[in-house]
């Protein structure tokens, strides 16, 4: 299949023209060869995931993350020169889909609304409108009712049938019952005034800081910036499977750098 298939077919998902000003989506590392049969998803372009993709036999690699959020020369033998090295010796290319997923709930990104049947989706900072035939306009966080209130221990073991909540933490107060929450994947702790706003009284996001915690209205449950992310790109990978047909695509799995400090 043709590079320029593939890349339409997740820019058709992700569009780039709604992506974050600040971010880097889009193609990362160019290549020579102009198509491919294996296509590989991550989460993190890391040295580690890119190696096993290209042992996968993948021909052209898509993450979320960026490879740099900065262009940098590669004049230090570190992550990013190990990255460029596999691809360039390979001639793979490496396409990230970064804000220019995050801001489609239509897609991938919505997963976690799905999963809890979600109802009255509300988009917590949109951004621009929605894609054709789209219900909801681009942007970040989500925000819904439940079908009937549940506890913060009953959503919590729904959300361990997807994600590891080893390293979650929960802030702010704790409702009895919760009728309607929200969350963002990844780093989303400022999007908590406008969860607040939306009515919601549980908001799900990573990478919560100190004094977000301490001046939380609503109870906020960190489960890591990794964990959301990491079944919306699985997702995503399945989501392009279905598109692309006579592609290959795998998905390559990754841990959460954070882990459980244990005493021995």
């Amino acid at each position: 299949m043709q590079l320029t298939e593939i890349f339409s077919a997740i820019e058709k998902i992700a569009p780039l023209e709604a992506a974050a000003p600040w971010d880097m989506s889009g193609l990362q590392v160019a290549a020579r060869r102009s198509d491919a049969v294996i296509l590989a998803v991550c989460l993190d372009p890391t040295p580690a995931s890119v190696r096993q993709a290209l042992e996968l036999g993948a021909q052209c690699i898509l993450s979320h993350h960026p490879l740099a959020l900065k262009p940098a020369l590669p004049r230090r033998l570190d992550a990013y020169h190990e990255v460029l090295r596999l691809l360039l010796a390979a001639d793979v290319p490496l396409y990230s889909a970064h804000t220019s997923l995050d801001i489609n709930a239509d897609g991938p990104a919505g997963w976690l609304a799905g999963e809890l049947e979600l109802r009255n989706l509300e988009v917590l900072d949109p951004t621009a409108p929605p894609l054709s035939g789209a219900a909801l306009p681009l942007g970040f966080g989500l925000a819904g009712d439940l079908p009937t209130p549940r506890s913060l221990a009953q959503i919590m073991s729904a959300l361990t049938r997807h994600i590891a909540l080893s390293t979650a933490t929960v802030c702010g107060p704790m409702p009895e019952r919760i009728s309607r929450l929200a969350y963002c994947t990844g780093s989303g702790s400022s999007l908590l005034r406008e969860a607040g706003a939306s009515g919601a009284q549980l908001f799900i996001t990573g990478d919560v800081k100190y004094h977000t915690a301490l001046e939380a209205e609503i109870c906020l449950l960190d489960v890591g910036h990794h964990s959301l992310e990491e079944e919306m790109m699985r997702r995503m990978s399945e989501l392009l499977a279905r598109r692309l047909a006579g592609l290959n695509v795998v998905f390559v799995p990754s841990a959460s750098p954070l882990r459980p400090a244990l005493l021995s």
